[in-house]
């Protein structure tokens, strides 16, 4: 009992004494290399060299509706709610939960935040316990290993051993420094992935519907051109147009027929591309379908501040975390090159008895301490050094690019939404252009007053200005859902999300 309380006793004044000298040493470090200062906001007051007008221009048809750029709107996190189709809401829910690439990217995020964890254990000691039996017989040349004459002897040996490397110099600081860059790193790419998946849906669900209506257009033109045959054959049986006019008028139609299988295919690939979004296999059914008919423009387009876009951007916060991190780096590398200090201690006991290791005199304890200064390493340390300062003239410059790439995609979405009305409107006025002079020609086919040139060229027209105009449609959508993913996409609005803003978090580090 007495030998129990000792060692008890043993035990807590040790860890006070270590604790205290633990504390003392690592409270008067300092973290060597340089305080991360987060890159200044690019000085530009606009995305476009000329001002932009406060609406676009409009067109009498689906997706011409007028748009109006509204100066620091800020974006919902749903913002593809505002298209107004509850099939592509349902679309997106299903692939923000089904997604294996979201998944995966929640995943890295755990990842990430684990060895963040594991790096902040080296703050603390090493507390290890071990216990050893054993069996000896000592050769008789030797003098007996115990007190008492025997040789053959069992022994029993239990401690508890302390290791600790303080953190003089902020070596370990600065590795967890770059840890915890790395995992919010993790967590931009993630709403990243957020924003790229959701985007992605609506550029599918978009091209799904512009496809739906080229062929539709397509079959539109195959019908006109299988009545104007009919009427042909039956002018021919009366002798009033050679054979030549049918044939080429046979000769138009397959054309026309030859271009519906690539629509058709394309459409396929686009479902099986929307499946695969939403985390299902292509032989999976899907209900939701797309035609512009389904989806609304909205009517306010958010511009945010440039001095904003560097803090929603996800992909721009993701490049400067890791330029945080190599900052860190630096950090790391030079205390590397400066001295290393040790401690370790261990205290137990030992017997040939196992309820005696602690009685008596077979208690033991030990303190060690050491400080090692490297001299020579064959310039690993310098090298390591001037590769970490490289390191983070990289990802300054990565930094940099991807700062540059944001504005400019947003730059172009602006410059595109600018244009896609006034293309649509141009479109939509040769179309019908294109139609009437298709009604006319057909009207003076019936009477016999055009050839089957003029017929060939009308139909050729207004296939090929019913499929710009299909297209132009397109662009308008597509282009305002490339506006909210350019400008971030809202994830700072997540009802989960830790941050209320993007301009609230990570307004400086050290």
């Amino acid at each position: 009992m007495h030998s129990l309380f000792l060692y008890s006793f043993l035990v807590k004044r040790f860890q006070v004494t270590l604790a205290a000298l633990v504390l003392f040493v690592f409270a008067s470090g300092c973290a060597v290399g340089p305080n991360f200062k987060r890159p200044d906001v690019p000085a530009v007051e606009g995305y476009t060299r000329e001002p932009l007008p406060a609406k676009t221009q409009s067109a009498q048809i689906a997706g011409g509706e007028e748009q109006s750029f509204v100066q620091n709107l800020d974006i919902p996190n749903q913002w593809w709610t505002l298209f107004e189709s509850p099939e592509l809401n349902t679309l997106i829910e299903k692939a923000l939960k089904g997604s294996p690439t979201l998944a995966a990217a929640q995943a890295a995020l755990r990842q990430g935040r684990e060895l963040l964890y594991a790096q902040q254990g080296s703050f603390y000691p090493t507390v290890d316990a071990s216990f050893t039996p054993s069996r000896q017989l000592t050769s008789a040349v030797f003098s007996p290993p115990l007190t008492s004459p025997d040789l053959q002897y069992s022994l029993y040996t239990s401690q508890v051993g302390v290791s600790f490397i303080p953190d003089v110099f902020g070596g370990t600081r600065r590795q967890v420094e770059s840890m915890r860059a790395l995992a919010e790193f993790q967590r931009f790419e993630l709403e990243a992935a957020h924003v790229t998946l959701s985007s992605n849906v609506v550029a599918a669900a978009v091209q799904e519907a512009s496809l739906r209506a080229q062929i539709a257009a397509t079959k539109e033109i195959i019908a006109i051109s299988v009545k104007s045959l009919e009427l042909l054959r039956r002018q021919f049986d009366l002798g009033y147009v050679a054979r030549l006019d049918v044939a080429a008028q046979e000769s138009s139609l397959a054309l026309v027929e030859q271009t519906l299988p690539p629509l058709e295919k394309q459409l396929e690939q686009t479902r099986d591309l929307l499946a695969a979004l939403a985390g299902r296999f292509p032989s999976e059914d899907m209900e939701e379908k797309f035609e512009f008919s389904t989806l609304h423009l909205p009517n306010e387009l958010p511009v945010s501040l440039p001095s904003k876009l560097v803090e929603q951007r996800p992909d721009v916060r993701a490049a400067e975390e890791q330029l945080h991190s190599a900052s860190a780096q630096i950090g790391v590398a030079v205390a590397n090159m400066l001295p290393q200090i040790t401690i370790s201690a261990a205290i137990g006991g030992a017997s040939t008895q196992i309820n005696q290791m602690f009685a008596d005199s077979n208690p033991f304890w030990n303190v060690v301490g050491g400080i090692t200064q490297p001299l020579f390493a064959g310039g690993t340390l310098l090298h390591r050094k001037r590769a970490a300062d490289a390191g983070f003239e990289q990802a300054a410059a990565q930094y940099r690019s991807t700062v540059i790439s944001a504005f400019q995609n947003v730059a172009d979405t602006l410059y595109a939404l600018k244009s896609d009305v006034d293309n649509l409107k141009a479109a939509l006025a040769a179309e019908n252009a294109a139609k009437l002079t298709l009604d006319l020609t057909l009207k003076q086919q019936q009477a016999g007053y055009v050839n089957y040139l003029s017929l060939l060229a009308a139909q050729q027209a207004y296939q090929q200005a019913l499929i710009i105009r299909v297209q132009a449609q397109a662009n308008r959508f597509a282009d305002t859902a490339a506006l909210f993913q350019a400008l971030g996409g809202g994830w700072w609005n997540h009802p989960n999300n830790s941050t209320a803003t993007p301009a609230s978090e990570g307004s400086g580090h050290s």
